[in-house]
């Protein structure tokens, strides 16, 4: 610092200070010698070389048994050979194609999706997607460990690199159903650092489905497990009812009638017969009202639909004090039927209703029903737009739960349970051209399942309301 004096002031001049001094740290460069790449790539090959055999047993021995016959028979074997083969497969299709497509077309797909579309794609999807880990200036990614196809889907079974968890795979299903050309992706795990990757290859829910046929004979109406639609799988959708209660959640229009209807379609020859009972409410007065003959109750009023919960209540309290301490399960009988109380609109009971007095009585009344009654032959079937608490906040005693279309991400994992949505189970995304579409989430199984419901038309309800009308169901 210099000081002046200039007319007897003393005036302070600042220096400029001295530059930082920069310390590099270089990092040295050491060359991997030749002969340790040399060694690498040797032993990868051998590696795959030995593993080949195993990994693709068929392809290995057709290789094999074509180079004997080249080198026995020349060419005109190895022409004989694959005549006789190709013949076997044109016979073995058409004969029996079901076995074909098991054993040969689905695992020659498996193997062309593997190397064509998930091996060539595999590490810029995981790499963009978050997925892939780094240690020491080296990647590591997840492996895949094979390869199957189903009829609809692929089934990418991938090995963890380990410190990572599934849930890291759950939160990008959309990423890799994207990265991958899939319509969506479900996460399966199957143990530690062992999931399932699925991808559909199309979708089996795009077409409607026609109302399911009703079964002739009483005995072949299984209670606890409807037929009511169609899996992604291809397989019928078997809702259960006896034993359990479900709740359907869905916006206006997303198919929860598909849901009610199909329930009540599969149990009509139950119904004729007097082994099963359902016990209607429909505020709107427009869903339900169509097939009355159906029902040995029906109320469409607030005050009447309460007194009918109310009513189911008493009936179920009377049949427990009879089985208490004889009997342990309900097998349904003309004497003690099963009793479905299909309530539509349950939100307009439990929290629209302007009487604070019949909210109170219909959410105790629900409880009561869905807490008490699955032991002693009682179920409900409520269906509902709104799921959250305040609409109704018996929600965690329906074990069984069914999101249709829904407005908000969120709400999938109302309904569906904590971790539903990262699971696959994207509700909120469901095309509004496809009604009945949804996720299953039934009790005991930690995998939502994506259905559609049968829709079942007026002249359908028609049909089914003749039998049981004439047997006065509905007095």
């Amino acid at each position: 610092m210099l000081r002046s004096s200039k007319a007897g002031a003393t005036q302070v001049q600042p220096t400029a200070p001295v530059p930082a001094q920069t310390i590099r740290f270089t990092t040295p460069v050491v060359e991997t010698p030749g002969i340790f790449l040399l060694t690498g790539w040797l032993w990868r090959i051998i590696r795959a070389l030995v593993l080949l055999p195993f990994q693709f047993p068929v392809s290995v021995a057709a290789v094999a048994v074509s180079v004997g016959a080249y080198l026995g028979f020349g060419w005109l074997g190895l022409a004989v050979l694959w005549t006789v083969l190709d013949l076997g497969l044109l016979v073995w299709w058409r004969r029996w194609p079901h076995s074909f497509k098991a054993h040969v077309a689905l695992r020659v797909l498996a193997t062309w999706r593997r190397f064509w579309i998930y091996r060539r794609h595999w590490q810029p999807v995981l790499v963009v997607s978050g997925l892939a880990e780094s240690y020491l200036e080296r990647q590591y990614l997840p492996q895949i460990r094979g390869v199957t196809c189903s009829a609809w889907a692929d089934r990418v079974r991938v090995k963890l690199v380990a410190g990572t968890s599934p849930s890291e795979f759950e939160n990008r299903v959309a990423e890799l159903a994207h990265g991958f050309g899939a319509p969506s992706c479900r996460v399966e795990v199957r143990g530690p650092r062992d999931l399932i990757l699925e991808f559909p290859r199309r979708d089996t829910l795009a077409d409607p489905i026609d109302a399911l046929s009703v079964p002739d004979d009483p005995q072949d109406v299984d209670l606890s497990g409807l037929p009511v639609g169609i899996g992604q799988d291809g397989e019928p959708w078997k809702l259960r009812l006896h034993g359990t209660h479900v709740l359907t959640v869905g916006v206006t229009g997303a198919g929860k009638g598909s849901v009610l209807w199909s329930a009540i379609r599969a149990m009509v020859p139950a119904i004729g017969k007097g082994t099963a009972e359902v016990w209607a409410i429909d505020p709107k007065r427009m869903e339900l009202s169509y097939g009355r003959a159906l029902f040995a109750r029906y109320a469409d009023a607030a005050d009447e639909a309460v007194s009918l919960l109310e009513e189911a209540v008493s009936a179920m309290q009377e049949r427990a004090e009879r089985y208490a301490g004889r009997q342990r399960t309900h097998v349904p009988s003309v004497r003690d039927p099963f009793v479905v109380v299909v309530l539509d609109e349950v939100a307009f009971l439990t929290a629209y209703h302007p009487d604070r007095d019949i909210r109170r009585r219909a959410e105790n009344a629900i409880a009561t029903l869905t807490s008490q009654g699955r032991s002693v032959g009682f179920c409900v079937l409520a269906a509902l737009q709104d799921p959250r608490k305040e609409v109704l906040n018996l929600r965690n005693l329906f074990p069984d739960k069914i999101a249709l279309r829904l407005d908000e991400a969120s709400q999938v994992d109302m309904v569906l349970g904590d971790g539903a949505r990262d699971c696959g189970a994207n509700a909120h995304l469901i095309d509004p051209d496809l009604p009945g579409v949804a996720f299953v989430k039934l009790e005991g199984s930690p995998v939502p399942v994506r259905v559609r419901a049968a829709f079942v038309t007026d002249t359908d309800i028609d049909h089914m309301a003749a039998e049981p009308a004439a047997a006065g169901v509905g007095d």
